[in-house]
């Protein structure tokens, strides 16, 4: 559609001529009931009042809004036609004044792909909940406005809703006369605006802080779920963890929480993980447990909490001028959520799923050819939805992490403190980041950087030990390597752990040095006489980013004692370096799975052992040689059943086995336990069959045939929910069948009548490793799809569809040279798909490399 994708530079010139006063939106969401209209999308009404102000008068700018109709617009009190004004995304404005008021009637459509009004019917009772989602810029399809985070304002909202609901904004409201009016908000950006509306059930507390000039502080707090999850929600540890997190976050801020009132609502098919709306903070209902889940998932749940909670002072009290700088918001809550959560909150092991889990993601992206500088070139709105990605967010929380060890913990504190004094209500750039931290921590940040936010790429630290006669380290020196495409070797404050195996056959470390490495090779001087290391860990304490490597001693002790590292932390980096070896074909992927069978069910920390499943599931489908593919997967199901009966009843870890086992059978007496299991005519000690585990069992036996879509309906009538409901697609899509296929296909590429939710089930179901022949011919059918289904869909769907079904599996020479030729003739496609298909590309090529690193094991 014209105009709909803002460019970086429309956005500047219009930022230099126009500041706002403020907006005052109505919102008439009555429509959101009643029978379909039928005869097009299902619209709500919403008037917009902008005021603003204009350096040039008798200049020409434009105000946004994706709608289906604009009923009128006023600007300064002249009636303008709208079939000339509005073309569909964008509103021409003419002939501005000094000072203007610009009015907008619309009828705005509900959405159903999580962008916008998202509009969402419950199965289970038939009611209606409806919720706002808009970065990076969806609010132009609720109400008309200046869509980029530079145009900051007060807003106003109003809303009427069908009787019986309740509506929450980002201000405190009121009810009268069937309006709903909220509290005129601070000064902030579009796209952390927010209305939800429903009939949902609320929770409330309150939370109150005294400071040291004696003033005091008060927050009323509130919790929001469907009312079909209220009967699971724990609002009792949301909240806790809230206070915690204002607490931490007052403690190390300095500066009150400026927004009011704090909701959090979990809200259905959300597309992210979570929003930092100032005061009404929505988060994916899927954070609301069903069924019995492992620690690692309530860890999850309250860094989300804490990294939104940070968000309320990087991010929307002081605010990024453009996308650019995304990363002054995620990068610092995502390095903010894992900060205060091993400093406030029960998890104090929070720094170990930071290093496995947040920096692997990192890596990938990092590798990827569509990689970038933590500070990225966001040309317009399509690089700016896709840039929300492991360089902004892990990459740049790493790259906090090694700032804090450079400058140190006070100093980066004290920065942050004059950051939000100096910039409140404001936007920024990187520069103006830089300038408090040269003043708190003394040092010039400019190289630091240009090293660490100006170049992409990741770095590899290995150890070279020369032994001396006498037994003892003579020299330990570590070596810094780069990619050829990003040859950038940084500047890293790092501790480097020497390890020595024990009488007691533990791994234990003996020696640890902190050090700046700079440069291709750097001399540890103090670490000279020391006794000779059994295995020398680069990075121990994880301060820096790179990936490890090993020396081959090390290596060696590894394969023999990995699971006898005392300290975990540093197993867990020991995991995750060994992981990057296999994706990088330095490691055959059957000796990380070999690892993983051997040590995982020694491992105690729960995140790490999940983190360790899905990475020997990727290694046998995607880097495993095909000749020896399906062996891979029998040991793999082999082991995970046995470490199943042999974890300790009722704990977390034979939860996390039973997952396992079940994403990983392959053979006959595998489908005849779980399906034992489901009927209850087998049992495992301790093991609780809740809903939620009946369906991960449930899809196994689906993708292999051996249940139908009768027993699939008849699991629907015991969970007839909005979580059955997807599940049961997700299981219906995943059956071996052509027509099964044919018929996922369509529904998702050919039709655009599923939701956001549901598309992601059906995509995820019509995957499946065992199916590699029979999804084979949609290879070329994808090819000649996404062009289209790119432009006529939504972005978030076609990121759903371009990513979920790309032939992945058909791993061949013939795929790449496929992926090759869409690249080389649709050189003038959309930027943001060709950057999609290019990461995928990536990943085959890795998986291609992969497995002839595991074949070459053989000879």
């Amino acid at each position: 559609m014209p105009g709909e994708n803002l460019s970086r530079d429309e956005a500047r010139e219009r930022a230099a001529l126009l500041s706002v006063d403020g907006y005052e939106v109505s919102l008439d969401l009555r429509s959101a009931v009643g029978e379909d209209p039928g005869d097009g999308p299902r619209t709500f009404r919403s008037v917009t009042t902008l005021r603003f102000r204009c350096d040039e008068p008798g200049a020409s700018s434009f105000a946004d809004l994706i709608a289906p109709s604009v009923t009128a617009v006023s600007l300064n009190g002249r009636d303008l036609d709208p079939g000339e004004v509005f073309d569909g995304s964008r509103i021409t404005l003419e002939d501005l004044a000094a000072d203007n008021e610009l009015v907008v009637d619309a009828q705005c459509a509900y959405s159903r792909t999580g962008e916008g009004l998202h509009r969402f019917v419950d199965p289970e009772d038939g009611e209606v909940y409806l919720y706002t989602q808009y970065e990076p810029a969806d609010s132009r399809r609720v109400f008309a406005n200046f869509e980029q985070p530079d145009l900051k304002a007060p807003y106003r909202f109003e809303v009427r809703a069908p009787e019986g609901w309740t509506v929450w904004s980002n201000g405190a409201g009121e009810q009268a006369d069937g309006v709903w009016r909220f509290a005129e908000t601070e000064p902030i950006s579009t796209y952390i605006t927010c209305v939800v509306a429903g009939p949902y059930h609320y929770v409330t507390d309150s939370y109150a802080r005294t400071f040291a000039d004696g003033t005091t502080l008060e927050i009323p707090l509130g919790a929001l779920c469907r009312k079909g999850l209220a009967p699971y929600f724990d609002a009792d540890d949301v909240f806790l963890v809230t206070k915690q997190g204002l607490d931490f976050f007052h403690d190390h801020f300095d500066f009150p929480y400026p927004f009011g009132k704090y909701d959090q609502a979990f809200v259905p098919e959300y597309n992210l993980g979570a929003m930092e709306n100032p005061g009404l903070v929505t988060f994916r209902e899927e954070f609301i447990f069903r069924g019995k889940v492992t620690q690692a998932s309530y860890e999850g749940r309250a860094n989300v909490l804490l990294h939104e909670m940070a968000h309320m002072w990087f991010g929307d009290l002081v605010t990024m001028e453009w996308w650019d700088d995304l990363w002054l918001k995620e990068s610092f809550a995502d390095f903010m959520g894992a900060f205060s959560l091993v400093g406030a909150t029960r998890f104090a092991n929070g720094w170990i799923t930071f290093a496995n889990r947040r920096k692997s993601w990192a890596y990938r992206a990092d590798q990827l050819p569509s990689t970038h500088p933590v500070t990225a070139d966001i040309r317009d709105l399509q690089d700016a939805k896709l840039n929300f990605d492991g360089i902004t967010y892990a990459k740049g929380a790493s790259v906090l992490k090694q700032l804090v060890a450079y400058v140190g913990e006070e100093a980066f504190l004290e920065g942050a403190r004059r950051y939000f004094k100096r910039h409140a209500y404001g936007n920024t750039r990187l520069g103006d980041l830089l300038a408090v931290l040269e003043e708190t921590g003394g040092r010039d940040m400019s190289a630091w950087s240009r090293s660490w936010l100006q170049t992409a790429g990741v770095n590899s630290l290995t150890p070279q030990v020369l032994l001396g006669s006498d037994g003892r380290v003579e020299e330990l020196a570590v070596v810094q390597e780069a990619a050829e495409s990003h040859p950038e070797l940084r500047p890293h404050r790092v501790a480097v752990g020497l390890y020595r195996v024990t009488d007691g056959g533990t791994l234990e470390r003996c020696a640890r040095v902190e050090t700046d490495v700079d440069g291709a090779r750097t001399v540890v001087a103090d670490l000279a006489g020391a006794e000779a290391p059994d295995l020398v860990l680069v990075n121990d304490d994880d301060l820096t980013y790179c990936k490890i490597r090993f020396d081959a001693t090390s290596l060696a002790t590894l394969r023999e004692h990995l699971g006898s590292i005392t300290d975990p932390l540093a197993r867990a980096l020991c995991w995750s370096a060994l992981w990057n070896m296999t994706r990088d074909a330095l490691l055959p992927a059957r000796d990380f799975v070999d690892l993983v069978l051997r040590f995982g069910g020694r491992e105690s920390e729960i995140g790490v052992v999940q983190m360790l499943h899905a990475w020997a599931e990727s290694a046998v489908t995607h880097y495993t040689a095909p000749a020896r593919r399906e062996t891979a997967a029998a040991l793999l199901a082999e082991g995970a059943r046995r470490e199943l009966y042999a974890a300790g009843p009722g704990s977390e870890h034979q939860l996390a086995w039973a997952r396992f086992f079940a994403r990983t059978a392959t053979t006959g007496a595998d489908f005849e336990l779980l399906r034992d299991l489901l009927a209850g005519t087998a049992t495992v000690e301790g093991l609780d069959l809740d809903q939620e585990l009946r369906w991960v069992f449930l899809e196994p036996l689906a993708a292999h045939g051996v249940v139908d879509e009768k027993a699939l309906a008849e699991e629907l009538t015991r969970d007839d929910t909005a979580s059955g409901k997807r599940h049961q697609v997700r299981c219906l899509a995943a059956r071996p069948s052509e027509a099964v296929k044919a018929q996922a296909w369509a529904q998702v590429v050919e039709s655009d009548a599923l939701s956001n939710a549901m598309v992601e089930a059906t995509i995820s179901g019509f995957s499946q490793g065992s199916q590699r022949e029979l999804i084979a011919p949609y290879a070329g059918k994808y090819f000649a799809a996404i062009e289209r289904v790119w432009a006529e869909r939504s972005i978030q769907i076609g990121m759903h569809v371009v990513q979920g079904l790309f032939p992945s599996l058909q791993q061949s020479e013939e795929t790449l040279d496929a992926t090759d030729a869409w690249l080389d003739s649709h050189k003038e496609a959309a930027p943001a798909l060709r950057r999609l298909v290019l990461e995928s590309r990536d990943d085959l090529a890795r998986a291609l490399r992969g497995q002839a690193c595991d074949e070459a094991s053989d000879q």
